[in-house]
């Protein structure tokens, strides 16, 4: 009897958050997107300006990163190393520009902000990976492409505001201490300094000098960074016509409706997920949107576009080749994923939840099915904050063969529907233990309905199999009853961190050589 009871006040709680409210709060003042279905037409969206005389300077000179396929015929195709000239930069994300050289040269277009560095700075240089932490660059040198010789150089995690060199040695990665004197000049050795980085990687590519091999090659960059939005067009106006989305792959099947592998346009790669007839309130879900739309972090799928005018409605986000998390462990089961692994996916998830968090953001549905995962072991949190404008599989409902996410669930959330950024930490401790286990179901021997009586109580899980102590307290404070007490994303990010943080012994020395 106890347990019925408890699943009804719990039931009652969990209707209560997806009934339609009888009065709007908060949500009006958030501007919906311009669509007839949902709303009278309002004032235009920002339209990409023309060039004018309130744009760049002329001369103001960038140099392509990466390679970019033009995906309207209104953008700009080049290639890395290609030269620009910025000729409106108006709008943040999309600027209009004259290529100078390469395959568009003397062409006009928009080209993505994010794809292009200044000219002559350091951001330029195809050797210098800003932000590349030290697992990742030896991944990114050990890929096939590199050779004997290759480098980049990064920021220091160890020591902040210093950099570090990377350099690829007949198969092995070795790290070397970038410093920098008071006084301006920089050095891996105290016998030579050099008055900028730029020199002092010249002197290092004509001799070895006392590092263990002349730097070569720099070392291959990975895919291109996402831009934001699909177009130039998209980033304000983002409800876009169905008839430009072609279904190419399926990939995957719930409640809610289906997940395809899409073509934008003809040209740009993107996932689309398709709901159910009546799944959703459009008004609801358009809210919704806008504020995700406005959520862009490194580490969460980023929400390109939506066609809304008629059903089914279509989610439009960037492709993870991967899939999800959950499959991805699954698949794998520690063939190739090692412990190193685990925790860097732990830390991406941390890293996309502590941004979520910043802005005061509840996702709800934290879980490995809802982080998917890219080339590189690449993880993005995705379906952040849907779970408060449709019902889909994971909604408990008391009927056979229907779920709630109950497992990965708080307990004031099940005992009084109080969905808080303490509740999606509670979830990431579940999700730890998915990592580490390989996506093993949370509570192995439990059903949903002792879950639901017993981990109110004060039931916790074992320490997973093989599982570091510090991996479990870690999930044993996510999982702390008094819900204050849980650590932060920001605290759980730094102590994921940590574990790569390399002390000075562990890099090369370059006067041990001389």
């Amino acid at each position: 009897m106890e347990v019925r009871e408890t699943l009804r006040r719990f039931w009652n709680n969990v209707t209560k958050c997806f009934k339609k409210p009888e009065s709007k709060t908060k949500a009006d003042d958030v501007t919906v997107i311009p669509n007839p279905i949902t709303q009278s037409p309002s004032a235009p969206a920002r339209k990409p300006k023309v060039p004018g005389p309130g744009g760049a300077q002329r001369g103001e000179l960038y140099v392509a990163l990466y390679d970019y396929s033009a995906r309207t015929d209104k953008d700009l195709s080049f290639n890395s190393g290609d030269t620009l000239e910025a000729l409106d930069k108006s709008a943040e994300e999309w600027w209009f520009a004259r290529a100078l050289s390469g395959v568009s040269a003397s062409k006009k277009g928009y080209i993505p902000a994010n794809y292009v560095a200044p000219m002559e700075s350091i951001d330029a240089e195809p050797w210098y990976f800003p932000d590349t932490k030290r697992q990742d660059a030896e991944k990114m040198l050990l890929a096939e492409g590199n050779r004997h010789g290759a480098f980049l150089v990064r920021n220091c995690e160890s020591q902040k505001g210093e950099l570090s060199l990377s350099v690829l040695d007949n198969g092995r990665v070795k790290h070397y201490k970038v410093k920098k004197l008071d006084n301006g000049p920089y050095f891996v050795s105290k016998t030579r300094t050099f008055p900028t980085l730029k020199t002092l990687v010249q002197h290092y590519s004509e001799q070895a000098d006392g590092l263990c091999v002349r730097l070569g090659e720099p070392c291959k960059k990975n895919e291109a960074p996402q831009t934001y939005g699909l177009s130039y067009n998209t980033v304000d106006q983002w409800e876009i016509d169905r008839s430009t989305i072609k279904l190419l792959r399926k990939l995957g099947a719930g409640q809610f409706g289906e997940v395809f592998e899409g073509l934008w346009n003809g040209t740009t790669s993107v996932a689309v997920k398709t709901l159910k007839n009546g799944s959703m309130d459009a008004e609801d879900f358009l809210r919704e949107a806008q504020i995700m739309k406005r959520l862009r972090h490194a580490k969460l799928i980023q929400l390109y576009a939506v066609c809304t005018m008629q059903e089914p409605i279509y989610i439009i986000t960037e492709l993870m080749k991967n899939g999800s998390l959950l499959e991805y462990l699954q698949k794998d089961k520690g063939s190739t994923l090692s412990f190193s692994d685990q925790i860097e996916m732990a830390a991406q998830v941390a890293s996309g939840m502590s941004f979520l968090e910043l802005q005061n953001y509840i996702h709800r549905d934290l879980a490995a099915r809802n982080v998917l995962v890219g080339e590189n072991n690449i993880c993005k949190v995705a379906d952040f904050g849907l779970a408060r404008v449709f019902m889909n599989e994971n909604v408990y409902e008391i009927k056979d063969g229907t779920k709630f996410p109950v497992r990965w669930t708080a307990p004031e959330v099940i005992r009084y529907n109080k969905f808080t950024i303490k509740s999606d930490v509670w979830s990431f401790g579940i999700l730890l233990y998915e990592i580490m286990t390989f996506g093993q179901m949370p509570y192995p021997t439990m059903t949903n309905y002792q879950v639901i009586q017993q981990v109110p109580e004060g039931h916790r899980m074992s320490c997973p199999l093989k599982c570091p102590k510090f991996m479990y307290h870690m999930m044993t404070e996510c999982w702390n009853g008094k819900e204050q007490e849980r650590p932060t994303f920001e605290t759980l990010l730094w102590r994921l961190e940590d574990y790569f943080e390399q002390d000075v012994s562990s890099y090369d020395d370059a006067n041990n050589f001389h």
